[in-house]
């Protein structure tokens, strides 16, 4: 079978419908009409000829077969049943091609690392994704999403501006993260809602050698979970929470970090939010060894 016109809305809206297939909302699907972006986001991932790449929501594979062209060996994870038969269709027959079918949230940590991450991700599930990932160690030597630009304007915010959050620092605990182009709605078919934009995640020097304290992540949504609130308060509920809350240990904790309380978690940098997971973890084990 051949692949349809990438660039026409109106072709790829003929060819869905011959072919019997409706676009669902609930998959977060819009197809990149625009060959000069596309072509732009595959050279954006610099991997040479040979290496693996993760392409998450490949859709009808206009993405694919630039990734292809390149000589890269393609895994890619489709949930849609009606795309997992035409992406079989036209790529089955190339080698470097391998199809992962299912939820790239249940389906992913059965897969072998790969070097490469690549995607123009659902709206609805780009944040779990990336973070499942990072949580999870499993890192890429480099990463080129597209998100929507709120969740992009997330990805990249620096400590004290109104879009710092918890994922925030979740990013830059592993990669550095870049913008690369904000992408019209009208570069999609069909127009999403909301504009786009495209980012690049370099993996950090440290990142893969310097493992992350036992509580930092669980201990970076505490931290958040009230903006408003400083962060004695919210630590001091994050250590109730775990049973291990005095005030003692609040202050020691404090201290060690040399971090002061009256602050927020917005104000704080990837460095300052691992002193502090550092000083929970002595103190913690300090209470159980007493």
């Amino acid at each position: 079978m051949t692949v349809p016109n990438y660039n026409s809305a109106a072709e790829l809206r003929t060819f869905l419908d011959e072919s019997g297939l409706g676009m669902r909302k609930k998959f977060g699907q819009n197809f990149l009409i625009n060959p000069a972006i596309r072509q732009a986001l595959a050279d954006a991932l610099e991997a040479e000829s040979g290496e693996t790449v993760w392409e998450v929501g490949p859709g009808l594979g206009s993405m694919t077969c630039l990734l292809l062209e390149k000589g890269l060996c393609v895994r890619a994870f489709e949930i849609d049943q009606g795309f997992i038969g035409l992406l079989n269709n036209f790529f089955s027959a190339n080698g470097n091609f391998k199809l992962i079918e299912g939820d790239v949230l249940k389906t992913w940590l059965a897969q072998p690392p790969a070097r490469y991450f690549f995607g123009n991700l659902p709206y609805n599930i780009a944040a779990t994704l990336l973070a499942d990932l990072i949580v999870n160690r499993r890192f890429f030597r480099r990463i080129v999403v597209t998100v929507q630009r709120e969740v992009a304007m997330r990805m990249i915010a620096h400590p004290g501006s109104q879009d710092y959050s918890s994922f925030s620092v979740l990013c830059a605990s592993a990669y550095r993260v870049k913008p690369l182009m904000i992408i019209k709605s009208g570069s999609f078919y069909p127009r999403p809602n909301v504009d786009s934009q495209a980012v690049v995640l370099e993996l950090r020097d440290d990142t893969e050698a310097r493992p992350l304290p036992s509580c930092f992540h669980s201990l970076l949504r505490g931290l958040f979970s009230s903006r408003r609130k400083t962060i004695k308060n919210n630590l001091a509920a994050f250590l109730a929470s775990r049973g291990k809350r005095t005030e003692s240990m609040l202050a020691a904790i404090l201290a060690e970090s040399r971090l002061d309380g009256g602050k927020r978690a917005e104000t704080l940098g990837f460095e300052e939010f691992v002193m502090l997971a550092e000083a929970v973890e002595i103190n913690e084990q300090l209470a159980i060894s007493n």
